[in-house]
């Protein structure tokens, strides 16, 4: 085939395959390996030494950034793998669950904040396997502002300011608690309509 023949062919041009070691599946990785660290410094010396809550603080929000990092650069630069698509779902949710967990078992946070955010994470996780074979819902604006206000709520919790930071953070963690649930009914929701048009397709 010529040169002229190739370029009128698009399919005859194949684009290169996304290497699966690239800068957006390190840091997704890097975020995993950060979790135990992270835990070893909330814990040590029985979770409550000032300094150490400091040195976790700075983990936590060093792998929250890298959330945000790798996912742009995935998008940017055309990064996407199979990997990083369930890879960096898998880091985010540990990160959480782990800081939630931690927090609940030093008695700094009630288990029932930690036990609705995880479930409705669960639930979700669960729902996307439910529709997967009728499409793929997209991240919303709301599941955004979740993450973020999640992000910072642990982060204040985490920080060792004494008792005036008490309602901040049942305000910001409040906040991140009532958009989680808000967020989840909405994937519920659009679940349900992506799975119904599913079907009608498939009766067609």
């Amino acid at each position: 085939m010529t040169a002229d023949g190739a370029a009128s062919n698009p399919q005859a041009v194949r684009p290169e395959p996304v290497p699966l070691v690239n800068i957006a599946n390190i840091l997704t990785v890097s975020r995993l390996a950060l979790v135990p660290v992270f835990l070893v410094a909330l814990f040590w010396d029985g979770g409550h030494d000032d300094l150490w809550r400091w040195i976790a603080t700075g983990v936590f929000a060093v792998a929250s950034i890298t959330d945000r990092i790798d996912g742009d650069l995935a998008r940017r630069r055309g990064l996407v793998t199979d990997f990083g698509k369930i890879a960096d779902p898998i880091a985010d949710k540990a990160l959480t669950g782990a800081a939630l967990i931690g927090l609940s078992v030093l008695g700094d946070l009630g288990w029932w904040v930690t036990w609705v955010i995880i479930g409705r994470e669960l639930a979700i996780t669960l729902l996307r396997f439910w529709v997967i074979r009728h499409g793929v819902i997209a991240a919303s604006y709301g599941g955004k502002i979740k993450t973020l206000l999640q992000a910072l709520a642990i982060g204040l919790y985490l920080m060792p300011l004494g008792a005036w930071a008490d309602l901040p953070r049942w305000v910001l963690m409040g906040a991140a608690v009532l958009v989680t649930v808000g967020t989840g009914l909405d994937y519920v929701v659009r679940a349900i309509r992506l799975r119904a048009a599913g079907r009608t397709k498939a009766d067609a």
